[in-house]
């Protein structure tokens, strides 16, 4: 059996009002994309977004899409990309633009990148806050969401925790370290 390879195109969705992003769902993205191509492409373009092209990630609290497309045409589609300037969904028309931040082989070196692309805009971010307190929210959200609790103890020792210290969740810690 031969292995097909793909691409994978790691793209922000960018929207003047970023409530609008909760609109959308992957079907109407995957749709703006095929005629996008149709229309760029003509009949070429439409046949070879419809084998294997996907949708498989979007998240619409951040407008950020995982596209997948064959390896030998995915620079004929990504050409197509800037070319969108709406996305319907439900009879609503979403003024929009697709930002491409990553080609990739596979969907584990685009997440690594968007890592690393949201640590760098979250130092961007950081400056920008009002006050001490803010920016330590910030901070602590993010590190709770993709910390591990070692990196997460890391912090709160160096920024102080709110909550009181539990003597069970330290016997728990310390028996995982023994696991490993």
């Amino acid at each position: 059996m031969v292995r097909v390879k793909s691409r994978y195109l790691l793209c922000e969705i960018n929207v003047t009002d970023r409530s609008r992003l909760l609109l959308l769902d992957d079907r109407a993205v995957a749709a703006a994309v095929r005629a996008s191509v149709a229309r760029m492409h003509g009949d070429y373009g439409a046949a070879l977004c419809s084998i294997r092209f996907s949708v498989k990630y979007l998240n619409a609290h951040t407008g950020i899409v995982f596209l997948r497309f064959p390896k030998k045409c995915y620079r004929l589609l990504w050409s197509a990309l800037p070319f969108i300037t709406c996305i319907e969904n439900r009879g609503q028309k979403i003024p929009c633009f697709l930002n491409c931040l990553h080609v990739g082989g596979t969907i584990r070196t685009c997440q690594k990148f968007l890592i690393r692309y949201n640590t760098q805009q979250l130092h961007r971010m950081l400056p920008k806050c009002k006050n001490e307190e803010e920016k330590h929210e910030i901070q602590k959200a993010i590190l709770n969401c993709t910390l591990t609790k070692r990196n997460k103890e890391a912090f709160e020792d160096e920024f102080g925790s709110d909550k009181e210290d539990d003597s069970d969740d330290d016997n728990d810690e310390e028996e995982e370290e023994e696991e490993e």
